[in-house]
């Protein structure tokens, strides 16, 4: 591993370092805060939120959130332009790229904060970086899109790597049971570990492991997760956390007898679940609240001593 390209010293918060197509992600100094910035008329919060009259992206609307979210104090923004809550459907990828790599080039006029492409095709990928993306991240650890690595690799990109059993298409709104697929610690730990594999032996070394959060899983399996986080460490990656606003925290908070709460009235399960993820060692934190997350984030450092 070169070390001008990745820096780790083990302390109790992350301490790595590493260049992403030409700009640095440094989490040396604790955990950073992604804003989510969908295109999308079907995600499963913010769906439709940034569409103009014609069912386009209203460019306009989504560049001022992604800059207040950067106001706000996130070091990244993520630009999906495809949705993958379960039975999504599945766009070309030539939609996929009007949906995002126009924004993706006037934020990059606009802000000099990392900006990430949520894809899985190489496509998709090779635009947005062209366009001024740094970070790719990929829902499939690299298993849907055998050419996406060497995209990565070709720009310095870095690449976020998560768990998913299957894709969005195949996946289902989570019932609470418990899947027999044996410890998915151990499981989601074994994946990634192939994923990071896989992404070194093409040359990929900005490298940052999400185990997937909602992705095929049922609430059991997501709680559990979330306790055990810290076990991801032994994969020696920084941690991405995507629970915001995820259905297994409205199974959480819901009453007995009372359906579950939708998206809009997660937040402060959200908020709960992301200050456990932190104390639980996540390098990154993948929001759409930023500003309720950076508080969050502010009252882990204070605990810590840190503020």
């Amino acid at each position: 591993m070169k070390t001008d390209e990745m820096e780790h010293t083990p302390s109790a918060t992350p301490g790595f370092r590493f260049d992403c197509a030409g700009l640095t992600l440094d989490l040396r100094d604790g955990p950073k805060i992604m804003g989510i910035l969908n295109t999308t008329p079907d995600s499963f919060y913010d769906g439709g939120t940034f569409l103009s009259e014609q069912k386009g992206p209203d460019l306009d609307r989504a560049l001022e959130h992604a800059l207040s979210m950067v106001r706000e104090g996130a070091a990244i923004i993520d630009i999906g332009g495809e949705s993958t809550r379960p039975g999504a459907e599945k766009i070309s990828a030539s939609e996929e790229i009007s949906r995002t790599v126009p924004l993706v080039r006037m934020l990059r006029e606009k802000t000099g904060v990392l900006l990430s492409i949520d894809t899985y095709k190489a496509e998709v990928a090779l635009k947005a970086l062209e366009a001024g993306a740094n970070i790719v991240n990929d829902i499939s650890g690299f298993t849907f899109d055998a050419d996406l690595p060497e995209v990565c690799a070709r720009f310095g990109a870095a690449a976020v790597l998560m768990h998913t059993p299957v894709t969005p298409q195949q996946m289902r709104w989570s019932t609470g049971t418990v899947s027999s697929g044996g410890d998915i610690v151990q499981r989601v730990a074994s994946f990634l570990a192939d994923a990071v594999a896989r992404a070194e032996a093409h040359g990929v070394h900005g490298i940052i492991v999400d185990p997937g959060f909602g992705f095929g899983k049922s609430v059991e399996e997501n709680f559990s997760l979330l306790r055990r986080l810290r076990e991801l460490e032994l994969l020696e990656r920084p941690v991405l956390a995507g629970v915001s606003r995820k259905s297994f925290l409205g199974h959480a908070i819901a009453r007995n007898g009372e359906a579950t709460p939708p998206p809009g009235e997660r937040l402060a399960a959200t908020i709960a679940a992301q200050t456990l993820a932190l104390l639980g060692g996540a390098a990154i934190i993948r929001a759409h609240d930023v500003r309720d997350a950076i508080h969050c984030l502010d009252v882990v450092k204070a605990m810590r001593g840190e503020g």
